[in-house]
């Protein structure tokens, strides 16, 4: 984890790093967080996540902490004070400090804001996509307003580590039709018999991944069809390949679906050019 955080106002020891008792990202999971990905000290597609991060926060009806100029220096800061080359930066805003009640406070409280940072080893990653990874349906019981990145994620803490007691690397989660939705820290993607790219279209039913929309303009790029619709677990299980993205692996290669082979049981050309491809699409800060 990051060696300094940022807390408040404040530059802290990850160690010392801390948020009162009562804020009510504690109390109730009453904030959102953001994840951007950083690569050789290089931010991803910022302005992506920090739009997101005023979307969500709109949605929960909490105000932006400070204006984004300043929130980008902070970031920077954290980057640089943490020497972090390759991993993720997160940040996590709350509504505040307030006497818990389950009501908005009245007058309303200034907003707690958290930012640390967390190396990823870019060659085990590597090493996991070049082999690829399972992944198990189970049903979605998240709530419904799953396109706000809020920090109430006991659903998918639930989906994720049910994956790994079942030996897989991820969930992907399942409406009440059939439908895959997404993985429980992921988006889903697969390559249909026709040779199309299917990902489930924008809703409420899914996050808007920030690598998500990078890779829909990437393929256009590359010449490759895609078509935003849901897809069943049968039409998984019977893709010729499938992958899942997200801002910390960008995309891995999913070569197994329940006790279903994908493909040849090894990631797919398209998985493959489409992760080259992002880093072309992706703009860097």
């Amino acid at each position: 984890m990051s060696r300094i955080a940022y807390v408040n106002g404040r530059y802290l020891r990850h160690a010392e790093a801390c948020v009162h008792v009562e804020d009510r990202g504690y109390q109730f999971s009453d904030g959102v967080y953001e994840v951007i990905g950083v690569h050789e000290m290089q931010l991803m597609d910022e302005d992506y996540h920090l739009k997101r991060l005023q979307r969500s926060l709109a949605g929960l009806r909490i105000d932006m902490p400070m204006p984004i100029a300043s929130l980008q220096q902070i970031i920077r800061h954290v980057v640089h004070r943490n020497i972090l080359h390759n991993g993720m930066i997160y940040i996590q805003v709350t509504r505040g400090v307030s006497r818990r009640d389950h009501a908005f406070p009245n007058p309303p409280v200034r907003p707690s804001l958290v930012i640390t940072a967390k190396r990823v080893d870019e060659k085990r990653v590597l090493r996991v996509v070049k082999e690829g990874v399972s992944v198990v349906t189970m049903p979605d019981q998240r709530w419904t307003r799953r396109d706000i990145k809020s920090v109430s994620l006991l659903a998918n803490i639930l989906a994720k580590q049910a994956a790994r007691e079942a030996g897989a690397y991820e969930a992907w989660l399942v409406d009440e039709d059939g439908m895959v939705t997404e993985g429980s820290s992921t988006n889903a993607w697969i390559v249909n018999q026709d040779g199309l790219l299917v990902t489930r279209p924008l809703g409420q039913e899914i996050l808007p991944g920030v690598t998500r929309r990078v890779l829909l303009e990437a393929a256009k790029c590359e010449g490759i069809d895609v078509v935003e619709r849901a897809f069943s677990v049968d039409e998984a299980r019977n893709a010729v390949e499938a992958f899942i993205s997200a801002s910390t692996a960008i995309i891995m290669p999913v070569v197994k679906i329940d006790d279903r082979i994908i493909g040849s049981g090894r990631p797919g050309s398209i998985s493959v050019k489409l992760r080259a491809a992002y880093y072309k699409a992706a703009k860097t800060s």
